[in-house]
């Protein structure tokens, strides 16, 4: 089967066009990871040129011998959908789980995403709670970037706030949302306290950079994706109108928890 005719491919085009017609990459900013199946990647080896081996620089030892579909370095998500052959590769980890080699893609040149160290490290951790986890996506929304400059940098101030903005937050990401502060994008720095992060939170906000978020498959992520940025756009519209009036109180979260069976963390309902 060729690469561009499978399903993972075009779930996968598909979610790089909606977000950016969502306005959530400007220019090369962005990227999206998918950790293919076994019968998926055993499907299109047929299409595969092996590439030298290359140092990830972080150890993934979960992901050995397993294979990731994701964008390339300074390519642009808006040309995916059109041309997804020279903007996205798939590479092989190693059976340490230390280096990576490009198997198909990016024929015109290139690299994998910059992000490659976060990109890896954050499906690992997500692995290892859950293997149904698969797919991993950064993206630049403008809200939840303005709100870095305004919120405290805590998990529980963008957690409450955000939650309190439309009912269905708590029920879209129960467990809460991360957050970390400045770092170098594509340093280990921000790859390892990312994926200190995901150890407990399916999204983390980057301050002043942008957000990470996981999920099971494409629809679950991009949702995820689109759902914060929307509270958040909705408490950039409250903040600039004077701020609350009135809100979700605590007992109105715990009503939602008890009637949609949610385990939303004590610590977010102080």
């Amino acid at each position: 089967m060729n690469v561009l005719d499978t399903e993972f491919l075009k779930g996968f085009a598909k979610l790089a066009n909606d977000g950016w017609l969502h306005n959530f990459h400007e220019r090369n900013g962005g990227n999206l990871s998918y950790r293919m199946k076994k019968e998926e990647a055993e499907s299109v080896k047929e299409c595969f040129n092996a590439k030298e081996w290359k140092e990830i620089g972080v150890s993934v030892p979960a992901l050995a011998g397993e294979y990731f579909l994701m964008t390339g370095s300074g390519k642009f998500f808006q040309n995916i959908q059109d041309d997804p052959e020279a903007n996205v590769c798939i590479i092989e980890v190693d059976d340490k789980g230390e280096k990576y080699r490009q198997v198909w893609g990016l024929k015109n040149g290139g690299k994998p995403t910059s992000e490659l160290p976060s990109h890896l490290m954050n499906l690992e951790v997500k692995k290892k709670i859950d293997d149904k986890y698969r797919v991993v996506y950064h993206a630049h929304p403008a809200n939840i970037v303005a709100l870095t400059f305004v919120l405290p940098l805590t998990d529980e101030a963008f957690t409450r706030e955000l939650w309190e903005m439309i009912t269905e937050c708590a029920m879209v990401f129960p467990s809460g949302l991360g957050v970390v502060e400045w770092m170098v994008p594509g340093s280990m720095e921000v790859a390892i306290a990312t994926s200190e992060k995901m150890k407990s939170y399916d999204a983390v906000v980057w301050a002043h950079h942008g957000l990470f978020a996981a999920g099971e498959d494409f629809d679950f992520t991009f949702g995820l994706m689109h759902t914060i940025e929307k509270a958040a756009e909705v408490l950039v519209k409250v903040k600039s109108m004077g701020g609350k009036q009135q809100t979700m109180s605590v007992k109105n979260l715990k009503d939602l928890a008890k009637d949609y069976d949610l385990v939303l963390p004590e610590k977010f309902l102080k």
